[in-house]
């Protein structure tokens, strides 16, 4: 137990440790919240690109202060430079999307790549002027934040998670119904380019401390896992925020126990942190999903029953509905569903149809004999009509019984010298 207690608490007396709590925990709170309407933007692909395209901004502005000012790596400058880099890919992304018929996840993907190779071949052309290790942007350095991080990243969570609390109505609305949104007369387009500003300042701001790959991660992660477990923004931006802190707080801690990469080991406690909320959330999970399918009854087992009770007219006992059901496993959670849902009541020692599980079984069986004759005139042998027929029967989705009517003519009689039931808009 002491050695537990002093591994938890060892790292907390350092400074780089605190620093890098601090920082990472601002950079994951608004950008787990900013996430969630990219997530639900599908958005994703956006995030990436903003954060790579901005070495572009960040050689720019180091070259700018170094060949005017003398000034080397002046973080206000990159800064600046970063955010220009960032809004140009957007301009960019956004009027090759609008003028040609290349869509926007295409435009996106040419654009930051083109841009982000521009920052590349920037940086190697001037090399004497620019001293910027590639490798540190890309990958981050969370154990070695400097203040001046610290008060960038403040500044930024500050505006943003301002601008997403006064205007959240807004975003909500424009976010799940923008066709609502703009009739109502709220300015879309200019949300848009209000959320697109927010990720970039927050890609922007985080980069110097997590790199492109933590920012990225911080931005989508925290937000998927929330996803998962709630249907309400506001619930979902808290929960991101949550997990977003959760995996800082578990990467830092990992990164010093296994002595590896800080960006590395925040990612992949997130991921992990995913894994198992996708594996337990009580709704969307895969365990809730295995058991859903577990208590599944098929609808050939409904339709089944239904037909074989509507040919009994009236009281049917239970051993002669499982000789018309092909799945009999299924038969007796198949009917406390069908009581459930009022299609039959429990008579005597059997079940009948209500009007609703009569009227559902008339066109069940007028799916059977429309098939019958269908196959009869493709000159199926007549001994194989039923059986087929019996298997084709369920295969009702859109309007195929009705494409086989009209294909035959509407035949009246099926080919036993059977009635075939009218479609259920002409039922009396």
């Amino acid at each position: 137990m002491e050695f537990l207690l002093q591994a938890f608490w060892a790292p907390l007396t350092e400074t780089y440790f605190q620093k890098a709590l601090i920082g990472g925990c601002m950079v994951a709170v608004v950008a787990g919240v900013v996430g969630c309407l990219v997530v639900l933007r599908r958005m994703a692909f956006l995030g990436d690109a903003l954060s790579h395209a901005m070495i572009a901004g960040v050689a720019g502005g180091y070259l700018v202060m170094k060949l005017l000012f003398g000034l080397e790596a002046h973080a206000p400058g990159m800064l600046l430079g970063s955010l220009l880099a960032a809004v140009l890919t957007v301009a960019l992304i956004g009027l090759v999307a609008r003028i040609s018929r290349i869509k926007e996840d295409t435009a996106i993907g040419i654009m930051y790549t083109g841009v982000f190779a521009l920052g590349v071949v920037v940086v190697s052309i001037f090399r004497g002027y620019i001293h910027i290790d590639l490798m540190h942007f890309i990958l981050g350095d969370i154990l070695g934040i400097a203040d001046t991080d610290l008060w960038v990243s403040a500044v930024v969570a500050a505006l943003v998670l301002g601008i997403l609390i006064l205007f959240f109505r807004h975003f909500q609305l424009a976010t799940f119904d923008p066709v609502m949104a703009a009739a109502i007369g709220l300015p879309v387009l200019l949300l848009d380019y209000a959320l697109t500003t927010c990720v970039s300042l927050v890609v922007v701001s985080a980069v110097s401390m997590v790199g492109v790959i933590l920012v990225v991660g911080l931005l989508i992660t925290p937000a998927a896992t929330a996803y998962l477990l709630c249907d309400r923004l506001d619930k979902m931006m808290a929960l991101a925020a949550l997990f977003g802190v959760t995996s800082v707080v578990g990467g830092l801690y990992l990164c010093v126990w296994l002595d590896s990469a800080g960006g590395g080991a925040v990612m992949l406690f997130s991921t992990l942190q995913f894994l198992a909320v996708l594996t337990v959330a009580p709704r969307y999970g895969l365990l809730a999903r295995w058991l859903r399918l577990r208590r599944l009854v098929p609808q050939q087992v409904v339709e089944d029953i239904l037909t074989a009770i509507l040919r009994h007219q009236g009281e049917t006992l239970l051993p002669v509905i499982r000789q018309y059901v092909q799945q009999p496993l299924h038969l007796a959670r198949a009917l406390r569903q069908m009581e459930q849902e009022g299609l039959v009541s429990v008579a005597g020692d059997g079940y009948r149809l209500t009007e609703s599980g009569e009227k559902e079984a008339r066109q069940v069986l007028r799916a059977h004999r429309l098939w019958e004759t269908y196959l009869q005139s493709i000159g199926t042998p007549r001994e194989a009509l039923h059986p087929t027929a019996h298997r084709m029967e369920h295969m009702r989705a859109a309007g195929t019984v009705d494409y086989l009517d009209e294909k035959l003519g509407h035949p009246a009689r099926d080919p036993h010298g059977r009635k075939i039931p009218p479609p259920e808009e002409n039922e009396k």
